[in-house]
């Protein structure tokens, strides 16, 4: 899989809290991307990252900001 554009990862952002997404750094070739505010990861599929709130796995640490 090829590594996401580093521009592209400048301008996303978790749809739910608003707080920019990163790679997991275990991720090499990034098949997620995480949210640190809100702890959802979010999937990337044949390069294109599914920002989708239905499709995020939520940590069990993190804590909804609403």
């Amino acid at each position: 899989m090829a590594r996401l554009d580093p521009l592209l990862l400048e301008v996303l952002a978790c749809p739910v809290c608003i707080a920019p997404v990163t790679p997991l750094p275990s991720a090499a070739d990034a098949q997620s991307l995480h949210c640190q505010v809100c702890g959802r990861s979010y999937p990337v599929r044949d390069g294109i990252p599914v920002m989708l709130v239905d499709e995020a796995d939520q940590s069990e640490s993190s804590v909804d900001p609403e």
